[in-house]
């Protein structure tokens, strides 16, 4: 066997952390926070949060513990979104990537260290970034709008009880569209995802919403649950 056959293969962490944010005009967007890079390779180009997994702790651990380090952030649960090994994707060596994700509330993002080094950017405005991370974005993106259908995936933005205005503005956000308010309101309600809780809203000039919870299916761990192949 050749040595180049015989190289070691690394492996490293990164996070992919989603939280809905106003941009610059005001409009609510997906957003994740970048770490800017300060050595080579790709050197001073933004990329995911990451870095790479000690031999004594597990990949989650690695993953909570570069995130904490690199921006500050320390969501409660962190899930396995997929694993990114193509040969090319890190020049000089083989790295295989695995990939973590997260949906925050905004006083959880707000805790961020932001900075020269760390920032808040539109995930649909994430381009020329260090390694392949401009495709783990876009994958970690599409698989958010593929299962913003379901319910419990909002709960992670809005908090254990909701109205539907409040979950259809979370829909919208994600797939950057508008949507009907009747139609959105007959589909959710005969969906089954969610439940009245019984209670309205507090506050308002106008006659108070009721409030839902999301109707979490058993076995559903997290946000973002995704059998995907290894790449």
């Amino acid at each position: 066997m050749s040595t180049t056959e015989q190289q070691a293969i690394l492996v490293a962490v990164s996070t992919v952390i989603f939280a809905l944010l106003p941009d610059r005009e005001g409009n609510v967007r997906v957003h994740l926070p970048l770490v800017r890079r300060t050595r080579a390779p790709f050197a001073d180009q933004w990329a995911l949060p990451g870095g790479w997994v000690r031999t004594t702790e597990s990949l989650s651990d690695a993953g909570r513990r570069t995130l904490a380090e690199t921006t500050g952030l320390r969501p409660s649960y962190l899930e396995q979104l997929y694993t990114f090994g193509q040969p090319d994707r890190s020049p000089g060596q083989r790295v295989v990537s695995v990939v973590y994700s997260a949906l925050v509330r905004n006083h959880e993002a707000a805790a961020t260290v932001e900075g020269e080094n760390v920032r808040w950017t539109s995930a649909d405005d994430c381009t020329g970034l260090a390694f392949d991370h401009d495709e783990v974005v876009q994958y970690a993106l599409w698989r958010l709008r593929t299962k913003v259908q379901h319910a419990h995936v909002a709960l992670h933005f809005l908090g254990e009880q909701f109205s539907l205005a409040q979950l259809r503005e979370v829909h919208e956000a994600i797939l950057q569209r508008p949507l009907d308010p009747a139609n959105f309101r007959r589909q959710v309600e005969s969906s089954g995802t969610v439940v009245s809780t019984g209670e309205r809203q507090t506050g308002g000039r106008h006659r108070p919403p009721t409030l839902y919870r999301a109707v979490v299916p058993d076995g559903v761990a997290g946000p973002l649950m995704t059998a995907g192949p290894l790449a």
